[in-house]
């Protein structure tokens, strides 16, 4: 004798196998896609002038002779940029000896930043880009996606400027944990 199949264990066999082709292309949609940049490697890095962390003000001509490492995230105190922010804490010493200076931007407010950086212990310079002038300057503002919901934000994207004002690297794609450990061996 066979065995009689069960109409209602296929159907959540099917119904199992669908969820699992949602949840594949869901994940595929929201991988970390690599971003046109209108910025190349040697290029002029654009200067800007911008309030930061602390209540400071600083230009990036203020850095000149030095490696500036601009790392923009999309927004402070999240968990992917909690940890990109927290290696680079981790490795500031590093880049110190370096003589490098590490400066994180977002379109996050100066309060928002003082509370991000008091909260992690930051050593770094968080610059408040509220008006999106250094986002659109650098080319990493635009459109986003995330589980099929468009929307405009800070793409995940750091240059390295050299002392001479041109940019010497550029990493259009980052894993947060591992980025500031990347960008140490570059120096």
């Amino acid at each position: 004798m066979k065995p009689q199949s069960n109409p209602l264990k296929k159907s959540r066999n099917i119904f199992l196998l669908y969820l699992c082709f949602i949840c594949a292309n869901l994940c595929l949609t929201n991988m970390a896609k690599a971003i046109e940049l209108k910025l190349k490697e040697g290029d002029i890095a654009p200067n800007f002038s911008v309030a930061t962390s602390g209540g400071g003000k600083i230009s990036l001509a203020d850095y000149k002779g030095q490696n500036v490492i601009l790392y923009f995230y999309p927004r402070d105190d999240t968990p992917g940029c909690t940890k990109e922010a927290c290696a680079f804490r981790d490795h500031f010493a590093d880049f110190k000896k370096k003589g490098a200076v590490v400066l994180g931007v977002s379109t996050d407010p100066v309060k928002s930043h003082d509370k991000f950086v008091e909260k992690f212990k930051l050593p770094l310079t968080l610059l408040a880009d509220e008006d999106k002038k250094i986002v659109e300057a650098y080319g990493v503002w635009g459109e986003k996606s995330f589980m099929g919901r468009k929307y405009m934000g800070t793409s995940r994207v750091t240059f390295l400027i050299g002392p001479d004002g041109k940019i010497k690297k550029i990493w259009p794609l980052v894993k947060p944990e591992e980025h500031a450990a990347e960008v140490l061996a570059a120096l």
